[in-house]
């Protein structure tokens, strides 16, 4: 049957990791459905994000006006959408912990698919009491990580059978064109590690900067490529105060002619060259409870080698990859590690081969297609109960 979805996200041209997944989410679905229903997007707007005229932004929602969600809820009911796709993360929606969009859940006749970017192991309020009730007014649910299923269902006492792993989506791999990449960026002769994404204090790039000094003993051709704008929420509260540490730390290290850093946002196309052109791909971040990176799925579903502390994510996406961890305050851990895969190009090869072998089954349009068949059968079984319903209605008015 032909179905149509509705997303609940932001969107671009809000710059956000989440925006940008909805973006690519919605369009490979479409390819992967073939057919020429324009899927809506429900956008949560950011006030300081001026959004164009689109037809498919009919519905939208002012993040911290609890109104706007009822009122969403209701056009949703009215529209011809038969399936909901709910991208979760608690810091998009407004109220305490996000909960404004139980307004909208609450309301919703519509078959909801949530998909969850945050998942935590334990309890924690006032976040908890919110993901239980959309997980339970939700017909299915997505996570990212498999240990997110076993959270979820401890938790919650959700039936595993309710919810699906499907992997983060990524762009998909040009390494023929890495060469070519690496010359117009003018790293030919450069050792490149790079790290990329929002800068703020939870991203550990300083655990990086201080053990590159020893690596530059061993690698005089190193290059530390930070590339990324401040996150927008960190910015209009502290300004660039941590892009100012990491800068005095470059200079007190005497790193300048080691680090590059890159205060823009990229373009996909942008940061696909990057990525594919670097040697060695970095996610220190200290938080070990972190359920989804999209920076270390975009590094792994282009194939490139990877350093990461043991977070929750890293853990899942890299089982049997063990020795690509680095615990986050191991200043001699990191350089030896850097050093030593960025001087043996046999073994950095070696770990190149089995992350492509992890990042194959990522790409956007496989991701596209499970998304697919997911919003598909949740449509159809709605449309089921809905000729259900009507049926035993007619059989009470005809008995």
């Amino acid at each position: 049957m032909s179905y149509q979805v509705a997303y609940i996200s932001t969107y671009l041209p809000q710059k956000c990791g989440i925006a940008t997944y909805t973006y690519h989410l919605r369009q490979n679905v479409q390819k992967a459905r073939r057919d020429s229903l324009d899927d809506p997007v429900v956008v949560i707007k950011d006030k300081h994000i001026h959004y164009p005229e689109d037809h498919f932004f009919n519905i939208a929602i002012k993040r911290d006006c609890r109104e706007d969600y009822i009122k969403a809820a209701e056009a949703l009911n009215k529209s011809s959408v038969s399936v909901v796709s709910l991208q979760h993360e608690f810091g998009i929606f407004g109220g305490e912990g996000g909960k404004y969009i139980l307004e909208l859940v609450r309301r919703l006749k519509k078959p909801l698919v949530t998909t969850f970017h945050t998942v935590f192991r334990t309890p924690v309020p006032p976040y908890t009491p919110i993901q239980r009730e959309i997980a339970d007014r939700s017909d299915r649910i997505i996570v990212m990580n498999h240990k997110a299923v076993g959270y979820l269902t401890r938790m919650f006492h959700l039936p595993a059978s309710k919810i699906s792993f499907i992997p983060h989506g990524t762009p998909q791999p040009d390494l023929k064109g890495r060469e070519g990449f690496r010359e117009a960026l003018g790293w030919t002769n450069r050792k490149v590690i790079m790290t990329f994404g929002f800068i703020s204090r939870n991203k550990g790039i300083e655990a990086v900067l201080r053990a590159l000094p020893d690596v530059v003993k061993r690698v005089p051709d190193v290059l530390y490529v930070i590339a990324g704008q401040t996150h927008p929420n960190v910015k209009r509260q502290e300004g660039e105060s941590y892009r100012n540490f990491l800068k005095k730390i470059i200079r007190e290290n005497r790193l300048e002619k080691h680090v590059l850093m890159i205060d823009e946002f990229m373009t996909e196309q942008d940061l696909v060259h990057y990525i594919t052109a670097c040697d060695l791909y970095i996610t220190p971040y200290p938080g070990m409870e972190q359920i989804t990176s999209g920076t270390l799925a975009y590094a792994v579903g282009l194939g490139r080698p990877v350093l990461t502390t043991p977070y929750r994510y890293a853990q899942d996406l890299l089982k049997g990859n063990e020795a690509l961890f680095v615990p986050f305050n191991d200043q001699a851990g990191w350089s030896e590690k850097i050093s030593v895969l960025l001087s043996k190009p046999a073994l950095l090869k070696k770990y190149q081969n089995s992350i492509a072998h992890i990042g194959q089954i990522m790409s956007w349009p496989q991701v596209g297609k499970r998304y697919s068949q997911l919003f598909a059968e949740s449509a159809s079984r709605a449309h089921a109960e809905s000729v259900m319903t009507e049926a035993d209605n007619l059989a009470g008015e005809t008995s």
